[in-house]
């Protein structure tokens, strides 16, 4: 059918929830996009650390873990099964992937939990681990976006390993250009203004 045009994907980029966003599972979340096409949507939250340290769980990546070294909630869906994330700095002429490691987006990727940590090892930066992840039908988070759920930004490869995931939101939002910037000072409890 001509007129029909594909939508543009997100995957690589960050959801950062709106004020107005009123679900308890993302108040305040940035959501880092790993696939978004027709078929829907997948992504990890990046600021909801757990009390569970990677060693309780997954002993053999203890060591890869960035700081703070404890799994992350990625979000509702599939609080069972654990992905993970790492940053591989740098280019690698020649090679189409490291292996253990799939590319999502720049220097972000998937590891691979199956494979033998020492193989991945030289080549990590931060480590992260989730429990989860955040899921969307076909047509469900452009529903939202529209709605004004989300801010859409730029993924920094830091923004994987934030040393602070806490202030995450914050300083996403601070980076930004213009009004978008000044949301980041968005009271917690907007009627204690």
């Amino acid at each position: 059918m001509s007129g029909m045009t594909e939508p543009v994907s997100l995957t690589g980029r960050l959801l950062v929830a709106t004020p107005a966003l009123t679900d308890p599972n993302f108040d305040r979340a940035v959501v880092l996009l790993l696939d978004h096409d027709v078929e829907g949507s997948l992504g990890v939250v990046l600021n909801r650390p757990t009390p569970v340290e990677v060693g309780a769980v997954l002993e053999s990546w203890a060591d890869l873990a960035g700081d703070p070294a404890v799994v992350f909630q990625g979000g509702p869906v599939g609080l069972d099964s654990a992905l993970a994330l790492a940053v591989v700095p740098g280019e690698h002429p020649g090679e189409e992937e490291v292996l253990g490691w799939r590319r999502v987006h720049g220097a972000i990727g998937l590891v691979d939990l199956e494979a033998p940590p020492e193989l991945l090892a030289a080549e990590l930066g931060g480590l992260r681990v989730f429990a989860g992840y955040a899921g969307w039908a076909p047509g469900q988070l452009e529903d939202e976006l529209l709605e004004g759920a989300w801010y859409v930004v730029d993924s920094e490869p830091g923004d994987v390993s934030a040393p602070d995931p806490e202030r995450l939101w914050r300083a996403v939002l601070r980076r930004q250009r213009g009004e978008l910037a000044l949301v980041a000072t968005y009271p917690d409890d907007p009627s204690l203004n």
